[in-house]
Formats: C-alpha cells, sequence, structure tokens
C-alpha cells in the first residue's frame, strides 16, 4: 500500500485549485464575452445581416431561422471571433462597425402627402392639448401642500380598500386584453378563441360577441369618445388579430364595419390616437403602423426593432408614441416629425406594456424581467425600477381621469367615490360653484396619482404613481393574469386572465 505523505497532498490541493481556477477563468471569458456581444454594433436590416455573414464565411441562413435570430447569430459570431483576436482587436471592430453604421443605417424614406397632412394635423391637435396640461399643472403646483397630502391620503385610502367583487367566465380561450369603455359602463375583452365580446359592468351580462378574427385577438382599443349613444355605424372599437388584420367596428353591428390590412405577422396591440382619426398596431413583422381611420389606409409603416413589436401606446397630447419589442428596447416617437425621441434601454426581457402617464412625461413599462420600468422623457433616464411582480409583467395601466364622463356633485354635500368630502365644504363655505371648482380641482388632481400592473404570478397590483409602493395586491382565481384596466370613474379595475375569465375589483363601500 503506497503511503499518503504531505508532498502529495499539497500537490493534489494546486491541482483542484488550478483547476477551479481555470474553470473560474473560462466563466469570466465567457461573461465578457457575451458582455461585450451586447455592444457590438450590427446592422438590423436583414439583407446587410446575410451580406455581413457571407463576409465571414458563414451560412447566410439556416433550417427555420428567422430573421431576428440570423442577427443573433452574427452577433455570436463577431463576438467569438473578436474574442480570438483579442481587446484590442474589439475596440477598432466596434468603432468601424460603429463608422459604417453612421454612413449606411441614417436615411429618410419618402413619405406620402397622405402622411404629410396627418403630420400637420396631429401637430395642430396636439400642441394646444399640450399647452392646457402645462398650464393645469403649474397651477396644479400652486395647490397648498396640505390640501395636496390630504387628496393623496384620501386617494391611496380608496386604493387599498379595492377587493374582489367578481368573476365572469369570458370566453372559450384566455382572455388576452380588457378594456373599459371611456363611460366606464362597458368592459370589451378580447380573447385567444379570436372574438371579442361586449359586457355591461358591474353586472357582467353580455351585450354583444364581435365576430372576424381567425387568430387569437392580441389588442383591443376604444374610440376616445365611444357612447353607446352614438349614431349607427359608428366607429367605436379597433381590435388586431393573430392573422394580421385590424378591424375597425361599430356598437350596433355582429361585423367590423372596416378591415385594415397590411401587417405581416401577428397584431399583439393596438391603439387610438387621443383625436380618434388615426390607429396604431404593434406586430410581429417588428414594425408599428399608423392607420388613417377614416379611409383604412396605412400611413406609415415604422422599423426600428430588431425583433417582434409587442406594445404601442400614443401620449395623451397626441404627439407621441410609445413603441416596445422583444428586442427589450422601447422607443418614444414624435409622429409629429418621424423622429425618434427617446430610447428607453435597460430591461433584461422583453417588453410587453407601455403606459403613458396622465403628466405627459413620465412612462412605465413591463418586462419579462419580472420589473416596471419609470422612465422620464425631461431627463431622457429611467428613474425608478420596481420589482413588481415574481414573473412577467403583462399589463399597467395609469389611472385616468376622464373630464368629459366627470359628473358635478351636489350642491350641498361634495361626493367623492361616493363619500361625503366634509372638508371640501368647510374650503368652499357653502357655495355650489366653489363647490363644483374645488371637485374639479381635485378631480384633475387625482388622475395619475396611481396605476395597476399584472403579472404571470396571479396577481393585480395597485402602486403609487408618486413614490411608486406597492398601495394593494389583489388575487385573481388564475396562475396568469394577462391584462389589467382601471375605469375612468376609479371604481372599478378589471383583469383578464389565462383560465378564460375575467374578474371585477370595487372598494369595499362601493361593492
Amino acid at each position: 500500500m503506497s503511503e499518503l505523505t504531505y508532498d502529495s497532498l499539497v500537490d493534489d490541493g494546486s491541482y483542484l485549485t488550478e483547476r477551479a481556477r481555470l474553470e473560474n477563468k473560462v466563466i469570466l471569458d465567457e461573461l465578457e464575452r457575451k458582455k461585450k456581444a451586447r455592444n457590438l454594433a450590427v446592422p438590423t436590416d436583414d439583407n446587410r445581416v446575410k451580406a455581413r455573414l457571407r463576409e465571414i464565411g458563414e451560412p447566410i441562413t439556416l433550417f427555420g431561422e428567422r430573421a431576428a435570430d440570423r442577427r443573433d447569430r452574427l452577433i455570436y459570431v463577431l463576438s467569438q471571433i473578436n474574442a480570438a483576436r483579442g481587446d484590442d482587436a474589439i475596440q477598432v471592430d466596434e468603432e468601424s462597425e460603429e463608422s459604417e453604421e453612421e454612413e449606411e443605417e441614417e436615411f429618410y424614406s419618402p413619405g406620402s402627402l397622405e402622411l404629410l397632412e396627418a403630420r400637420r394635423r396631429i401637430a395642430e391637435y396636439s400642441l394646444p392639448r399640450a399647452q392646457k396640461r402645462i398650464a393645469q399643472q403649474r397651477l396644479d403646483s400652486r395647490l397648498d401642500l396640505g390640501r395636496i397630502i390630504d387628496i393623496r391620503k384620501r386617494v391611496f385610502t380608496e386604493v387599498k380598500k379595492f377587493s374582489n367583487l367578481g368573476s365572469q367566465i369570458g370566453d372559450e380561450r384566455p382572455i388576452s386584453q380588457v378594456r373599459f369603455s371611456p363611460n366606464h359602463k362597458i368592459l370589451a375583452t378580447g380573447s385567444w378563441s379570436g372574438s371579442l365580446k361586449l359586457w355591461n359592468v358591474p353586472a357582467c351580462t353580455e351585450i354583444r360577441v364581435l365576430r372576424g378574427h381567425v387568430d387569437k385577438v392580441g389588442g383591443v382599443a376604444w374610440y376616445p369618445q365611444a357612447t353607446l349613444t352614438q349614431a349607427p355605424n359608428t366607429i367605436n372599437l379597433v381590435s388586431g388579430g393573430g392573422e394580421g388584420d385590424l378591424h375597425l367596428w361599430s356598437l350596433d353591428s355582429d361585423s367590423p364595419l372596416s378591415t385594415l390590412r397590411g401587417h405581416e405577422g401577428r397584431v399583439c396591440r393596438v391603439a387610438f390616437h387621443p383625436s380618434g382619426k388615426y390607429v396604431a398596431s404593434a406586430s410581429f413583422d417588428t414594425t408599428w403602423r399608423l392607420w388613417d381611420v377614416m379611409t383604412s389606409k396605412e400611413l406609415l409603416l415604422q422599423e426600428g426593432h430588431s425583433k417582434e413589436v409587442y406594445a404601442v401606446e400614443f401620449q395623451n397630447d397626441g404627439a407621441l408614441l410609445a413603441s416596445g419589442g422583444l428586442d427589450a428596447i422601447g422607443r418614444v416617437w414624435d409622429i409629429r416629425t418621424g423622429r425618434s425621441a427617446m430610447v428607453l434601454d435597460g430591461h433584461m426581457g422583453a417588453l410587453y406594456t407601455i403606459s403613458f402617464s396622465p403628466n405627459g412625461y413620465q412612462i412605465a413599462t413591463g418586462s419579462g424581467d419580472d420589473t416596471i420600468r419609470i422612465w422620464d422623457m425631461r431627463s431622457l433616464k429611467s428613474l425608478y425600477t420596481i420589482a413588481a411582480h415574481p414573473s412577467n409583467v403583462s399589463d399597467v395601466r395609469f389611472f385616468y381621469a376622464n373630464d368629459d364622463f366627470f359628473k358635478p356633485p351636489p350642491p350641498s354635500d361634495v361626493v367623492m367615490n361616493g363619500q361625503v368630502d366634509e372638508q371640501v365644504n368647510d374650503q368652499s363655505n357653502g357655495t355650489p360653484d366653489t363647490q363644483h371648482t374645488t371637485a374639479m380641482e381635485e378631480w384633475r388632481y387625482r388622475s395619475g396619482l396611481f396605476f395597476a400592473s399584472s403579472g404571470y404570478d396571479g396577481f393585480v397590483r395597485l402602486w403609487s404613481a408618486d413614490d411608486w409602493q406597492l398601495l394593494r395586491s389583489l388575487p385573481t382565481d388564475s396562475g396568469k393574469v394577462m391584462s389589467v384596466d382601471i375605469a375612468s370613474d376609479g371604481n372599478l379595475i378589471a383583469s383578464g386572465t389565462f383560465n378564460r375569465n375575467f374578474q371585477l375589483f370595487a372598494p369595499e363601500d362601493i361593492s
């Protein structure tokens, strides 16, 4: 039997230490390669990606490979080549690639006269609204601090009272999106079965089934002033389907008024411009598009994402549009000029939802990295990151207090969400005009004070929009919540779930 000596122990320990060091070095080198790969500037155009692969001796395409996969393969191959050459080579390659991008990819596509006219009209529409919003924000900034604190406490106390009001089976397949009508009396639900349904709320009685899509419905949006009292054959809704079509709907017909065709992939989300004259759509064909509602024509095909575009949303002024993609990047576009106003780069997973705050300059994005990021367009950076859900964040919606459907309180008392506000009565000295003015001021100040998020953890969560703290977690009867929305009167919240139902939540004193 061989004798175990001290020298052999030292040798064995040195060997194990060296092996661990080498393994650790391999891991660190791979992490460094991936980090540098993310900084590589590579073309976004598929033809240029193929040309670059041909230059370095790689197959220009593999069986079943999509354009986004091909670009990822180019990044991987280039990072491997640069790692073999050394750090100096990486820096030279990045600089040359960046200069090539600046020389070749900065271009302007010719637009149609219809697009030019649309941009002019959007500018004429948005500029007065922005002026009015800023003037109102200046008035709000002069409110007494004590009054602001009282409003904030009152709103958050009401938000914390939300509880489950009821649940309703909505369709044969998962409910992909829920949206309240502007007058908060109707809930529209879109389903993977390809159908839309309209429901009376809070009674949850079915009004109508809208069938037109042959694939799953991904996006639903209401016309900004949609009500049941509109004239027949008036556009009230838009929806987007997995077959790539958009349908415009009225509330008195089971068939669409018009169909917008042009996308080459699934339509994930749709949005109405605040003027009601235009619709935006996000698609798996890596583009978002702008459509004229009256003519049903495509005005703009906008590229800019390297992977599928999943989310799209208009700013309330009407001047800006935000898009988010599965490339983990969000972009803010000035649709009056066509320029990119801001890049939302910071998420580590795909962007599934984007929502503009009513204040006009903040944006919330929800991602597959389980977080919500708050962005400020004034400073062009992320303000705050919320660890929102332990699984994908599927939807984010700010509370918008709709002035068009706000009813003034009775002259004798100011009622806010079913409660008599005695403090406002004291401040107003009992005069009805002052009561109404005070109530309107507080109603406007409520807009954007909180927002809701939904996640694949089965919860709807309510957050304050000034310090980004959790106010309330609302469990659902599903493992995945696909969508969430807040009614314009602030008294109802709806969620659409993977197990085919939708749920309503309301404050306990109302329910």
